[in-house]
């Protein structure tokens, strides 16, 4: 039998529990955008950035991942991201990721397909 100390404290490891995937399910529905901060060149390594843009070039590097230059951004897509992707050169796009630097140049690393968001293009008012 469970003395009354156990029982309080089971309690509480459970009600710590809840609440810690009531935020994790939180954070997951409002998602990444919101903690993400635009890219410069100046933001270190490890930041969640947002850029927008016109795809420039897309090209296929060794192994399938794809570096998409956009604007004066690199955003470089591993191959596990980059399968099915439906972007073209032109279209303009949001994306999130992490900035690292290789070779000393500053790029944004892709996480997920979800990462990448086309621009509707405007097709002109009614």
């Amino acid at each position: 039998m469970l003395g009354r100390q156990e029982r309080a404290a089971i309690l509480l490891l459970i009600g710590v529990a809840a609440i810690v995937i009531c935020a994790d399910l939180l954070i997951s529905s409002i998602g990444n955008q919101s903690f993400a901060k635009p890219f410069s060149t100046t933001v270190p390594d490890g930041e969640l950035v947002v850029f927008e843009g016109t795809v420039n070039k897309i090209a296929t590097l060794n192994g399938g991942h794809l570096m998409i230059l956009v604007g004066n951004a690199s955003l470089f897509v591993p191959a596990q991201v980059a399968q099915g992707m439906k972007i073209q050169t032109g279209d303009s796009i949001t994306a999130y990721g992490v900035v690292q630097t290789y070779h000393a140049k500053k790029e944004i690393t892709i996480g997920s397909q979800r990462d990448i968001h086309l621009v509707p293009k405007d097709r002109g008012g009614i």
